[in-house]
């Protein structure tokens, strides 16, 4: 025991380490608030570009249900800035990434000129209502209802995407970011205009 003391005496601070190390190998939610930390740098964030013709989408097939049952065809929000985020509640980066995505909403939800597509891809979505209602967030709900273009989705979470007013991308970003900037926000009243 003595020995074990001296030990930790003289690595305290590898002892410290290997545990927090631990901690975020095992715990979503310590990964989601690392991930946080350095997207809040600004470092990982993406912005809006100008729109280039081969990134015009088409919306065929592109459809997707809302909490109550209901049908969204991407098609039909043409004329309409559309933000879409696909995401899973298992997923550390999209769990980082999550607290900016409701900020974002809460500062746009009532500007019908935006529309908010944050589109679950877990395996059951009972699971990620319960997360989306055990951290409060009040986002909608939204699943897919059919196939998603490659162009808009490939498989890589988080994925965000924003179309503008006339369906074209000027928005692809994998991996964690921070929507609750005050750059982001003045891309997006630029293109609400």
């Amino acid at each position: 025991m003595e020995q074990l003391k001296k030990w930790f005496r003289n690595n305290w601070s590898t002892a410290i380490l290997a545990i927090l190390f631990i901690i975020l190998l095992v715990n979503p939610d310590a990964k989601a608030w690392l991930m946080r930390q350095v997207a809040s740098t600004g470092l990982l964030n993406s912005s809006i570009s100008e729109p280039k013709a081969q990134e015009t989408i088409t919306y065929n097939n592109f459809t997707l249900k809302d909490e109550s049952g209901k049908f969204i065809n991407v098609s039909d929000l043409k004329g309409k800035v559309v933000f879409i985020n696909f995401w899973a509640s298992w997923c550390p980066p999209c769990r980082a990434e999550f607290p900016s995505v409701q900020k974002f909403y809460e500062k746009y939800k009532s500007n019908s000129n935006i529309v908010f597509l944050t589109v679950n891809l877990d395996d059951d979505s009972a699971t990620g209502i319960a997360y989306l209602k055990q951290k409060g967030f009040t986002v909608p709900f939204i699943t897919s209802a059919g196939n998603i273009p490659k162009e808009i989705y490939d498989g890589s979470l988080p994925t965000t995407v924003v179309l503008d007013k006339k369906g074209t991308i000027r928005l692809r970003h994998t991996g964690v970011a921070d929507y609750s900037k005050d750059s982001f926000y003045a891309d997006i009243d630029a293109l609400l205009k």
